[in-house]
């Protein structure tokens, strides 16, 4: 092959598409353009282990300088594709220069979304998103010091759970009525909500989202709606992230929450597939379109994009999944949550080890599984396949769960 594949993008996705394509016998040209100055690297420790200083750049990395030297691709760091011309097939970089493609990959994955707030610009107010945020976090980052942080979600929590390991005085806001809205069940918010609480952090949830920051040069206080002033020293802000879509609106590609693509993820034009974080993509398995921010949703539509450029098309149809690691516990979704008429748990969240079913009637729609790994696995055959089982059962743990499991496959 002879052809020149330019990916946009140098994250989770990117870096696996690059693995992809050369194992899949793609032996032509590979660029990959990264704004960033790092090779493709791993996102999900920044809010975990990178952090806490448990890990630093290496480990993170997807592959090292080797890989991307002895399988011929080029990597353009610190580099961002400003626009593209799809009658031409070029790609303009923020360095001036321009690029010829054959094939395209749009990997531009998502960004954060910033909130609109006074005194959002001083020292110490952080979004985390990259390896350099979180660098420009630690100095604040000490025991002793008050962290506030804007949202409950994955991320919030997470920040939350380290810091307060740390030694930090944390306090978390967030809008919603209780944290993880978007993605649990109430009964799954509340064990979170009281582990927060146990471990010191100051969760106020249903908080007026009109306050301001104050302070000198560096942030020191933040104002709530009512008047209220809480010591800041720090203030992170998770408040979810948006998907990198500007460049595709801005050649025309078909984008609705995402940049639009098909099983294979080909976009509406032929030469241009997109993978990751930016996509709205279709998932037959569960009969609607989905836009997914996860890690297992960017290696495999980057595997998927990978088989189709390679002349070996295989559509993309995978139960979704998730995790968080928090304190001494790990969070792991698997299906999407929303259709559900009742939540049956199995196991006493008080043991610190249960799963939460989101059940349809009898069918399995979402599980959250909190340090039960053996539901979470199977769960992922069960959704796939449409396993009906009964709620009443299910609650009841003296049934092994693999049996359960297995009479539900048959």
């Amino acid at each position: 092959m002879s052809e020149t594949i330019v990916i946009a993008g140098a994250g989770h996705a990117a870096g696996q598409a690059t693995v992809s394509l050369r194992q899949g016998g793609f032996n032509g040209r590979i660029i990959v353009i990264g704004d960033e100055p790092y090779l493709p690297y791993q996102r999900p420790p920044l809010s975990k282990k990178f952090l806490a200083g448990e890990i630093e750049n290496d480990r993170l990395l997807i592959r090292h300088d080797k890989f991307y030297t002895d399988h011929d691709i080029e990597v353009r760091l610190s580099t961002q594709v400003t626009e593209f011309d799809r009658n031409q097939q070029t790609i303009r970089l923020s360095d001036g220069k321009q690029l010829e493609y054959d094939r395209l990959i749009l990997a531009t994955g998502s960004q954060v979304r910033k909130i609109d707030m006074p005194g959002i610009d001083l020292d110490g107010v952080h979004y985390l998103r990259t390896i350099d945020d979180v660098a420009r976090m630690r100095e604040d980052f000490q025991p002793g010091r008050n962290l506030i942080v804007i949202g409950a979600g994955y991320i919030g929590l997470e920040v939350a759970a380290v810091a307060a390991t740390r030694g930090l005085n944390v306090t978390v806001l967030e809008m919603a009525d209780r944290v993880m809205s978007r993605v649990v069940a109430p009964e799954v918010s509340a064990f979170f909500e009281k582990v927060h609480r146990e471990a010191g952090v100051d969760i106020r949830c249903g908080r007026d989202p009109n306050s301001a920051l104050l302070g000198d040069r560096h942030v020191r206080t933040l104002r709530s709606a009512d008047g209220e002033e809480l010591p800041a020293d720090m203030v992170i802000v998770g408040v979810g992230i948006m998907p990198r879509i500007d460049i595709a609106e801005a050649a025309g590609l078909e984008c609705d929450n995402g940049i639009v693509v098909d099983e294979f993820c080909r976009t509406s034009d032929p030469h241009i597939l997109a993978i990751g974080d930016c996509t709205n993509h279709p998932n037959s398995l569960l009969g609607r379109r989905l836009r997914l921010e996860s890690v297992h949703n960017a290696q495999e539509q980057a595997k998927t994009a990978a088989a189709t450029l390679c002349g070996q098309p295989k559509p993309y149809a995978q139960i979704p999944w998730f995790w968080s690691d928090q304190y001494d516990l790990k969070l792991q979704i698997v299906g999407i949550a929303g259709t559900h008429d009742q939540v049956v748990l199995r196991g006493n969240p008080d043991s610190r080890s249960f799963a939460a079913f989101y059940m349809q009637g009898d069918l399995l729609c979402a599980v959250d599984a909190i340090n039960r790994p053996r539901e979470f696995m199977l769960s992922k055959k069960l959704i796939a396949q449409g396993a009906r089982l009964e709620p009443e059962i299910l609650a009841d743990s003296s049934i092994e769960f693999k049996d359960l499991a297995t009479a539900a496959l048959m």
